[in-house]
């Protein structure tokens, strides 16, 4: 039996099924409906429907402070394990937090305070239960090459920290905006790619000008590319300290395998944890016995004993660089972000429970505003601090809240203590965690399953590593824009044929088994019609055709005489798509070949019939799906039927 008769046998002639058009709806209620589906996808609101006035008012206070609606469950239980998690963080966060500082060219004390006040902050507002909130080194870089660009940390250190006052509290308003209103997706620009070669190509630059502090040079360059950078650690060997050198030769190796123990095994997580602290503890004991600092090994020196100062009062809005400022911060504050969230999906997927991203932006925000205020400069969720939280056994964000009270602990009694700590060591931290960042793994990954993305990620790292982190992460975001633009006004078409043996259609190249129908062309426009792709489409179906008819020529079988849009995929379409239909549908009526739809969704159905476009194709050119289409299409060209016939093609269809 041949292909043909196999689809369309002599008998059992029913009925095809109709496409409708949906029901006109007012402009408002669609409005609004539109609105809900772009702003609103997860539906919050829906919780509050049906409740009565009291009852609103405690899931709107549970909503935006998600500590009421868990805390009144807490238990002891899980108190022993946020108190272990906590204490277990607060001795990486210590560390981490001065070195950090000292990386954005900002008074080391600020790296404790930034973990004190903001973690209290997220605790009572943040949606994720493994989050460890504090400082971290690509917004640290970040701060330090935007800002001192403009202002010279070292010349005029007073403007520099207010100015870094200033760009936090615009992060933390660029975030509470975006997850107020409901913006989320614009951080989804921030492609996976994108953050893998942008957070690699920063981690590289740090580790590289923590060359200043291993090798005891005063002097170096402000710029963050490695040239830059290179120049200035050869161009100094005269000044190379080899005491410093080794002692930071040393503690890296020693953080470096206690990093490797903990990845062999698990459960010793805490060793890892635990190593700068214990390298702080070790390096500051070193040089108040042996009077190192006097060897040339600089030491941080005084830190100022108590909690937070109130900085209000020091935010830059009167300054000649407010704009430089409020650059930084929209920079910062959208990288801070990105991370921030995706580290608390990840870990939230590991223990199967949901975080709104629109709210983690809110409770980001107002953490890094209030922070602003009080003597704190940008924080997210870093991955390191966070892993260590989940690896700790923490159930809930109170691990936050012992990590800021340890903190406090600190900056009420211990500070003193770290005068003699050894700046190599904590260029040595920060070498250890960058080492973690640059993951070549899923860059050789991304290589296999997508070289354009492989592009952008490499894009994003030689940017930042032989430009700026400015111009890495422009390159990465415009190389990711461009793809979607591509995807876009380039999306796929396809010459779809029959799975033998069903009435399933499918394309062709996938499928090399599939059968082409004779006399029948059909194709899949996989994207939404707009203006961006409308003249490409229309010139791909025209080259489809050709190519169809040039085919049938050669191999002497049957004529083309009906080419069948499958618009399944076509979620979409606007005037400028439909002017393209018509184009489309007076090239085929001169070709002597009808046009048929198939599948289009209600959307679509609406516009194409405001239009008149259905009633200039007719009604019954229009079918449900391809199989339904290509029946009463073969059916004609089998019983002799012209290609104008109106109302009986819409009786006949196969029932196999």
């Amino acid at each position: 039996m041949g292909n043909a008769d196999y689809l369309y046998p002599p008998v059992n002639v029913e009925c095809a099924h109709k496409v409708t058009v949906p029901p006109p709806q007012p402009f408002l209620k669609s409005l609004k409906y539109n609105l809900k589906e772009t702003l609103f996808p997860d539906d919050p609101f829906r919780q509050f429907k049906n409740q009565p006035m009291s009852r609103k008012i405690i899931l709107a206070i549970q909503f935006y402070l998600p500590i009421f609606e868990w805390g009144p469950r807490y238990t002891l239980e899980f108190l022993k394990s946020d108190l272990i998690a906590g204490i277990t963080i607060a001795s990486l966060a210590i560390p981490q937090g001065i070195s950090y500082a000292k990386l954005a060219n900002l008074p080391p004390i600020l790296g404790l305070y930034s973990s004190f006040v903001p973690p209290l902050v997220y605790a009572m507002m943040g949606s994720s239960r493994d989050l460890a909130v504090g400082t971290v080194a690509v917004a640290s870089l970040l701060t330090a090459s935007m800002l001192g660009n403009e202002v010279n940390a070292t010349e005029n250190p007073k403007l520099y920290l207010h100015l870094a006052f200033t760009a936090t509290f615009f992060a933390g308003v660029l975030q509470a905006s975006l997850g107020l209103l409901r913006l989320g997706f614009i951080v989804d620009f921030l492609s996976h790619a994108t953050i893998v070669g942008f957070m690699s190509g920063a981690a590289t630059v740090v580790i590289l000008q923590q060359l200043k502090g291993i090798l005891g040079l005063e002097h170096f360059t402000h710029g963050t590319d490695m040239v830059s950078v290179l120049r200035s650690v050869f161009g100094q060997t005269h000044k190379w300290r080899w005491e410093s050198a080794v002692l930071g030769c040393c503690f890296l190796f020693y953080l470096l395998l206690a990093r490797y123990f903990s990845k062999r095994r698990p459960k010793l997580f805490w060793i890892s944890a635990m190593a700068p602290l214990t390298s702080v503890i070790l390096g500051s004991l070193l040089v108040y016995l042996t009077h190192a600092e006097k060897h040339g090994v600089q030491v941080i020196g005084h830190l100022k004993r108590g909690v937070n100062p109130v900085s209000i009062m020091d935010l830059a809005f009167g300054s000649q660089y407010l704009t430089t400022a409020i650059k930084t911060g929209i920079v910062t504050g959208v990288i801070a972000l990105a991370e921030g969230i995706a580290v608390g999906r990840s870990f939230a997927m590991f223990k199967n429970y949901h975080i709104d991203g629109n709210k983690e932006m809110i409770a980001f925000g107002l953490m890094n505003i209030v922070g602003s205020c009080t003597s704190c400069y940008l924080t997210t969720g870093p991955f390191s601090r966070s892993a260590v939280n989940f690896n700790a056994g923490c159930k809930t964000a109170v691990s936050n809240i012992v990590m800021a009270i340890a903190v406090m602990i600190t900056l009420l009694l211990l500070t003193p203590l770290f005068h003699y700590t050894p700046l190599v060591v904590l260029s040595s931290i920060i070498i250890a965690a960058m080492l973690g960042l640059i993951n070549y793994e899923e860059a050789i990954h991304l290589w296999h399953v997508d070289k354009f993305d492989f592009l952008v990620c490499i894009s994003a790292y030689v940017g930042v590593v032989f430009g700026s982190v400015e111009i890495g992460l422009v390159l990465a975001v415009g190389l990711s824009v461009v793809r979607v633009l591509l995807f876009v006004a380039r999306p796929r078409t396809l010459i779809l044929g029959n799975i033998p043996d069903s009435m399933i259609y499918r394309s062709v190249d996938q499928y090399p088994n599939a059968n082409n129908v004779p006399g029948i062309l059909i194709l899949e426009i996989a994207a939404p019609i707009y203006f961006a792709n409308s003249s490409y489409l229309r010139e791909r179906i025209s080259r489809w055709i050709d190519e169809e008819e040039e085919k049938l020529k050669s191999s002497e079988e049957a004529s083309l005489q009906y080419v069948i849009l499958d618009m399944g995929a076509v979620g979409n379409i606007d005037t400028s798509g439909i002017s393209m239909l018509e184009e489309v549908k007076k090239s085929i009526d001169r070709r002597g070949l009808k046009l048929v739809l198939a599948n289009p969704c209600g959307e679509v159905m609406k516009k194409l019939n405001k239009s008149k476009f259905i009633e200039a194709i007719g009604q019954e050119w229009i079918y449900l799906t391809v199989g339904e289409a290509v029946g009463a299409c073969n059916f004609m060209l089998h019983t002799g039927k012209p290609k104008d016939v109106t109302n009986e093609s819409d009786t006949w269809t196969n029932n196999v």
